[in-house]
């Protein structure tokens, strides 16, 4: 592996090999417990850097430098041009800096090096959205039918300091999706990124830092969820937490949160499902429904894992799904040609295998899963479990890996399958696959989810709020929406008589 190594940019290798401590108050400072933790390679098991650990202790300074950030620093007096002026800057220093950004994703996280730069700059266009709504945050005036003369009107304020909590599947843009909105609405931030994937999140607090952010705007600390998340969650000093994770965790930060009644924005799990009708494109649909499951290893929360067939053509569509994901070529991220990369840590891999079996183990037929795979790494082969039914623990719980669970259909009868997709305590995503467009928007009324999409899977833009019903969250991630969950409305009326 040291011949991969070899092929990082001189940025990146001296960014690994640097000491990296807490971003508090606009300084880099050391941990007060001194303890640091180590930073795994997934594609390889080796350690690439050490971390600050930081704790409740930090959490606290943090906490306390984004108070006065929002309360007396120059970021509560900042004009919204300002604070559109930074994120810009703060857009072009994301493309300047891509491909090193896209490499410690690559390392951090493991997956592929192209996927990584897409996603990189995909922060670049979150970030020019969000600067662009700094300026726009308007209120209306309120006609009031009171005697008397009156002028009424709402206003947006800024929640306040917010703690963001952010996994480790997309450690860049998540970061991003929470950072831009609430900068833009003019918060304080205390970020905890997640301990397995620490490293892209210090070096935008550098970034952020020569974009000109003042001290205390945006502070970063690494660490563990059970200390440093769980005290940014539950600390009477932050006005809202807004958190992307498991929705076992995410049910932790709403315990947390009620101290003080703190804002929550959730962003959680899925089992999203797709259906293919028989009409449907299956040049598109195929490749379409295999990337649902198989892209990022399937560790994505909006991941296609339920498949639902038409009969007619569900032999075809499986068959094909397993193919594609048996040519799918696994390795480390920064080698050439690779499609996917490994999963995040063993014991995801032994998770994720785990369900594997269970699912062999109820008798349903296991299709692909045959690759011979890398010697090191956290990797498992794309697989496809064949007629498998709503009872089965694989079908009702969140695998996060490359598993599809497929079952087939009889009927066009859009109740019955608006009850097999909402049969779920998720509603995050769900996928339409058909050319009959009247189908497709009677279907997508009938299911249960914050997002759907048809001949499409995740359509990713700025503008698109994405976010989940039931157990998938609360709130919404992009879009206007998500700006204005990160505000307070304000009504004030005044009397003219």
């Amino acid at each position: 592996m040291h011949t991969l190594y070899s092929r990082l940019g001189a940025n990146v290798t001296a960014f690994l090999a640097r000491p990296h401590r807490l971003l508090i108050d606009g300084q880099w400072v050391e941990p007060r417990s001194e303890r640091r933790f180590d930073v795994e390679d997934p594609g390889t098991g080796a350690v690439i850097a050490r971390v600050a650990e930081g704790t409740a202790a930090d959490i606290d300074l943090a906490v306390a430098a984004a108070r006065r950030a929002f309360e007396s620093g120059p970021w509560a007096t900042s004009r919204p041009a300002e604070r559109t002026r930074l994120l810009l800057r703060l857009a072009e220093l994301l493309e300047q800096h891509g491909d090193e950004l896209a490499q410690l994703e690559t390392l951090d996280n493991g997956k592929p090096l192209a996927v990584a730069r897409r996603g990189i700059a995909g922060t670049a266009d979150m970030v020019r959205y969000m600067a662009g709504w700094a300026t726009k945050l308007t209120g209306e005036a309120v006609p009031l039918s009171m005697p008397g003369e009156w002028h009424a009107y709402t206003a947006h304020e800024p929640v306040g300091v917010v703690g963001q909590i952010i996994p480790w599947n997309f450690p860049l843009s998540m970061a991003i999706w929470k950072l831009a909105p609430a900068l833009a609405a003019g918060c304080t931030v205390v970020l905890k990124p997640a301990e397995q994937t620490p490293l892209n999140a210090l070096r935008l607090g550098e970034l952020i830092l020569e974009a000109g952010f003042p001290p205390g705007v945006v502070n970063i600390v690494t660490g563990f969820g059970g200390d440093a998340g769980a005290a940014l969650a539950a600390h009477p000093g932050v006005d809202k937490v807004a958190f992307t994770g498991s929705t076992q965790t995410g049910k932790r930060i709403v315990q947390a949160a009620l101290g003080n009644l703190k804002r929550v924005t959730l962003e959680l799990g899925g089992k999203s499902p797709v259906f293919i009708f028989p009409d449907a494109d299956l040049e598109a649909a195929i490749p379409g429904a295999a990337n649902a499951i198989f892209f990022n290893s399937g560790q994505v929360c909006s991941a296609g894992s339920r498949l639902y067939v038409h009969r007619r053509v569900y032999d075809r569509v499986l068959a094909d799904i397993a193919a594609h994901g048996e040519r799918l070529r696994l390795g480390h991220g920064l080698e050439e040609g690779v499609d996917l990369g490994p999963l995040i840590s063993r014991p995801q891999r032994e998770r994720v295998e785990a369900y594997v079996a269970d699912g062999r183990a109820s008798g349903v037929e296991v299709l692909g899963g045959r690759q011979v795979l890398p010697e090191h790494g956290h990797f498992v082969a794309p697989t496809v479990l064949a007629d498998t039914r709503a009872d089965l623990r694989v079908v009702r719980e969140e695998i996060f890996g490359p598993v599809l669970c497929a079952m087939p259909f009889d009927d066009d009868d859009l109740e019955r399958l608006a009850g097999l997709a909402n049969d779920t305590e998720y509603g995050l995503f769900a996928g339409i696959w058909t050319r009959d467009l009247t189908l497709a928007h009677r279907f997508a009324r009938r299911i249960r989810a914050g997002s759907v999409s048809v001949n499409a899977h995740m359509v990713n833009d700025p503008a698109l709020p994405f976010g989940g019903y039931k157990q998938s969250g609360w709130g919404r991630e992009r879009g206007r929406e998500a700006l204005e969950l990160y505000c307070e409305l304000k009504s004030v009326a005044i009397n003219l008589g």
